[in-house]
């Protein structure tokens, strides 16, 4: 490596190599360290101010000023200003003395007066900054007061279903068939389609429930699914068509001339009795009365 020296007259910071050589600063620390010692009394060194000066985020400017407090290049001390505000002042040291022992906190100091600046009386090559409260804008006029949107309703509430209170009474059976929303919720389809193709909700709960193992069941909704896939009823054909039914039989009548019973769809006479006089012997029986 070769150096190609300039002789700085103007605009120039002097940085000494046990910041620019550090051993165990970050590079992002000697960077923010290297631009604050080159910044003039009074300006503000917050972390939301060198965000709007440098490309790091806060995060990293927040970690790289924690680097540096603690390798004694910075230190920082809230102190109450004017008007009941609570600022904070920066103070950075060129030369940092790592022995130093952390100072209390100091009482709150009066209000300093306009163009009055206080130096640290500590080190001989501080730079206090101070870091007052955020900008102030113009205030802003007030918005255009608009009709705000008519509220959206309420998403209706998911009803029960037949299978969804079927798969949670299961742990009625059995305790270790306690299923959660979301497994309820997945294995609804299937027994939907079990009640679909006619199978009695009785009949589906028996089968999730019989014959399971014993001690304890890891995943009780992985044995569900597989039962109510794998066991998984046929689809019922068609039923036959209904074959017509035989007439009813005719009703009893009592014959009146031989009182005898008999059946027929309309009240009369026996068929003996019907017959003419004389082609059968009448022997006070008729032989088709019944």
């Amino acid at each position: 490596m070769t150096h190609v020296r300039h002789r700085q007259t103007t605009h120039f910071t002097v940085v000494g190599n046990h910041l620019a050589q550090h051993p165990t600063l970050s590079s992002t620390a000697i960077g923010i360290a290297v631009r604050i010692q080159s910044l003039p009394d009074g300006t503000r060194v917050g972390i939301g101010a060198l965000a709007e000066r440098l490309p790091e985020s806060e995060y990293k400017i927040a970690a790289a000023l924690k680097e540096l407090e603690a390798a004694g290049y910075l230190r920082r001390s809230r102190e109450r200003a004017a008007g009941q505000r609570i600022v904070t002042r920066t103070t950075y040291y060129e030369c940092p003395d790592t022995e130093r022992r952390p100072e209390r906190p100091a009482r709150p100091a009066r209000p300093a007066r306009p163009g009055h600046r206080t130096q640290p009386t500590h080190s001989t090559h501080p730079q206090p900054v101070d870091n007052p409260a955020p900008r102030t804008h113009p205030p802003a006029a007030p918005p255009t007061p608009t009709p705000s949107p008519p509220a959206s309703p309420p998403p209706p509430s998911r009803e029960r279903t037949p299978a969804a209170d079927l798969l949670a009474g299961l742990r009625r059976s059995d305790a270790r068939l306690a299923l959660s929303v979301r497994e309820i919720t997945q294995l609804t389809p299937a027994v939907e389609t079990w009640l679909a193709r006619g199978v009695p909700a009785e009949q589906v709960s028996r089968t999730l429930t019989a014959t399971l193992p014993g001690g304890i069941i890891v995943r009780a909704s992985a044995l569900l699914a597989h039962r109510l896939t794998e066991w998984l009823p046929p689809v019922l054909p068609p039923a036959p068509p209904a074959k017509a039914a035989a007439p009813p039989p005719a009703p009893f009548q009592e014959c009146p001339h031989c009182e005898r019973v008999f059946r027929s769809p309309s009240p009369g006479r026996c068929r003996d009795c019907r017959t003419p006089a004389g082609t059968e012997g009448h022997s006070g029986t008729a032989p088709g009365c019944t």
